[in-house]
């Protein structure tokens, strides 16, 4: 199923679900791999911990968190696609984003992991019939399918490698970007 089969389109998730083009959830997935949207890895290693302003996450604290949201995204679709109608709470990205041990690893090592979860998501996705994929429940007060949670995976990562060309990258060439980040806590 496309992102275009996603009724209704679920308000807060849309600003992550508009960011992937109108693929069938598979090939987006895949076309939006961990080594495909991340692909500038010489200059996300370059970084460092670099932040643009002080508080802000480093490029392996963003890692470590599109890895952490996409494990969330797949539980909840898993949860879904079974019928199951438990509404779900959100997460508070800043509280797991303090207990991580992501600047003690290395980029490589963050995205081998994302690699690894991007694998089991697609296998998720991949045994999930039309009635499984469409089917939805209640995630962080919004009512959102599975099919739309799959979209939320590809547009997440999508929207932070976009910070970090945006507000991270110019600090290697001196730069001083001019933008903030919008937080999306608890999704």
């Amino acid at each position: 199923m496309r992102k275009s089969d996603i009724n209704p389109m679920p308000a807060f998730f849309d600003r992550y679900i508009n960011l992937a083009e109108d693929l069938d959830i598979l090939e987006a997935l895949e076309k939006y791999a961990p080594e495909n949207v991340y692909d500038e890895t010489e200059k996300l290693v370059e970084m460092g911990d670099r932040v643009y302003a002080p508080g802000k996450w480093t490029v392996k604290d963003i890692l470590q968190h599109v890895i952490d949201n996409e494990r969330i995204m797949s539980y909840r679709a898993l949860r879904f696609s079974r019928n199951d109608k438990t509404t779900l709470p959100g997460y508070d990205e800043e509280i797991l984003a303090a207990h991580t041990m992501a600047s003690k690893r290395t980029v490589q090592d963050l995205m081998d992991e994302f690699g690894l979860v991007r694998a089991t998501s697609i296998a998720l996705f991949k045994n999930m019939d039309e009635k499984m994929i469409l089917s939805s429940g209640v995630a962080y007060k919004s009512e959102i399918s599975a099919l739309a949670l799959g979209f939320v995976i590809v547009g997440h990562a999508v929207h932070h490698m976009n910070v970090i060309r945006e507000r991270y990258f110019p600090l290697l060439q001196g730069d001083r970007p001019t933008l903030e980040i919008r937080k999306c806590v608890r999704i």
